[in-house]
């Protein structure tokens, strides 16, 4: 069945265009142009989003994962955070819940997980996260599997995200829930102008610097701007049949923080 859908997907996307950045590339293109990117920066994937966010990229992780709120007990509680190769997300996850909580990372990256992995073996939480590559578009999960499925600044980076939206509705459980942190359009007059000049020039310009390629950092730029405002993502996660949706801006809508449950 599985390789049937994935035959029937191909077909489909013979022809069709899709965004890279800024660029107009083919849709059968476009996934191997962003693990290019992520190849790349895979090992200094924390000093990227240093240089995405300022730094405040752990500050919002920290509100995501308090509002994600595994318990802090031996109940299990199965998390699935795709497009979290380098276990950022997952070790902070295992790290708040108790003994029952497992964090599986799903990502497409295999320069990513290689890295998660490396870094699991340091890690306290290391042997509750189990790193696995994967398409968030194709999940290679069973149906009601998991009670929380997670996605920190990685679903714009999909090729077709109300697919990806589709199988997170599928692997979560019934009463499992949907969290999504991504960066988003800032929406206070005057920080617009200022956030703009910064991260179209300073940005590519400084991580060309630091890690000696500014492609990258330029991709993962224009790609914010590629994004559906907050409140047309939020109707896509409506569609893809969660309810009681919401989401929340944090730092003037630099990013938002965007949920959903499976009842």
């Amino acid at each position: 069945m599985v390789q049937r859908k994935m035959g029937s997907t191909a077909d489909n996307m013979k022809g069709s265009e899709t965004s890279f950045g800024f660029r107009t590339v083919a849709e059968e293109d476009r996934q191997g142009l962003v693990n290019e990117v992520f190849a790349k920066v895979a090992a200094r994937y924390d000093q990227m989003n240093d240089l995405m966010s300022g730094g405040l990229h752990r500050l919002w992780k920290d509100d995501f994962i308090a509002l994600l709120n595994p318990p802090k007990t031996d109940r299990a509680f199965k998390v699935l955070d795709v497009a979290g190769g380098t276990g950022d997300i997952a070790f902070r996850i295992a790290a708040a819940g108790g003994s029952g909580t497992q964090v599986t990372v799903a990502d497409i990256s295999e320069n990513m997980v290689r890295e998660g992995a490396r870094r699991a073996a340091s890690e306290k939480s290391g042997p509750r996260c189990r790193f696995t590559v994967g398409n968030a578009e194709t999940l290679a999960f069973e149906d009601n599997s998991f009670d929380a499925y997670t996605i920190s600044f990685g679903i714009r980076n999909v090729t077709h995200i109300d697919r990806a939206l589709a199988e997170a509705y599928r692997v979560l459980k019934p009463g499992g829930r949907f969290l999504c942190l991504e960066f988003s359009h800032v929406d206070v007059p005057g920080m617009e102008q200022f956030y703009e000049a910064y991260s179209m020039t300073v940005i590519p310009a400084v991580g060309k610097i630091v890690t000696g390629d500014g492609d990258p950092y330029r991709y993962l730029v224009e790609s914010i701007r590629k994004f559906p405002p907050p409140l047309v993502f939020e109707n896509m996660i409506k569609d893809a049949g969660f309810a009681r949706t919401s989401h929340r801006m944090l730092t003037g809508g630099i990013v938002a923080i965007h949920s959903g449950w499976k009842v």
